[in-house]
């Protein structure tokens, strides 16, 4: 069995709408003419998560500085966003794209993944630079989170 294309850079990012954690629908086209980075992490309030979270909020201000928007976003539910964001004071922005078929589908971050002979199905850890025409200018799969942040803000620097 092969698996389906996934985007990548050149690409246009899907415009499905994902959930704010106070259930209202957000999608790139919300930030048509802005260049934003959108991370997406296997569960919130796990330790390799919450480092990349609170590492994005570490530095919103720059990426703010830069002219680029950034949003986080997992298949928890809205509710257990905002506690994430609650218990940890994040100041990034959070979604969560619980659908079948959703954003997550739509870019192949939702796989098939194993651990400790296990298999399931989950995200991989995956980050989208996508410019202000809504297009993906960079992607980063399989993240590992230390330094995460800081590699995405230069490269979002150089857009």
């Amino acid at each position: 069995m092969t698996e389906p294309a996934r985007p990548d850079v050149g690409d246009p990012f899907p415009t499905t709408a994902m959930t704010t954690p106070d259930g209202k629908p957000v999608s790139i086209a919300d930030f048509k003419g802005q260049p934003v980075v959108v991370f997406f992490y296997p569960k919130a309030n796990t330790p390799g998560c919450t480092t990349e979270a609170k590492d994005f909020s570490a530095l919103l201000r720059e990426f703010a500085k830069a002219g680029v928007a950034v949003l986080g976003a997992s298949k928890d539910a809205p509710a257990a966003q905002q506690k994430f964001i609650d218990k940890h004071d994040l100041s990034v922005a959070i979604a969560s794209d619980p659908a079948e078929d959703g954003v997550t589908d739509a870019l192949g971050v939702w796989t098939e993944k194993q651990n400790y002979g296990r298999t399931y199905m989950g995200i991989e850890r995956s980050t989208f630079l996508v410019d202000a025409d809504g297009r993906i200018a960079q992607v980063w799969r399989k993240v590992r989170v230390k330094d995460h942040a800081a590699r995405v803000l230069e490269a979002a620097r150089a857009l």
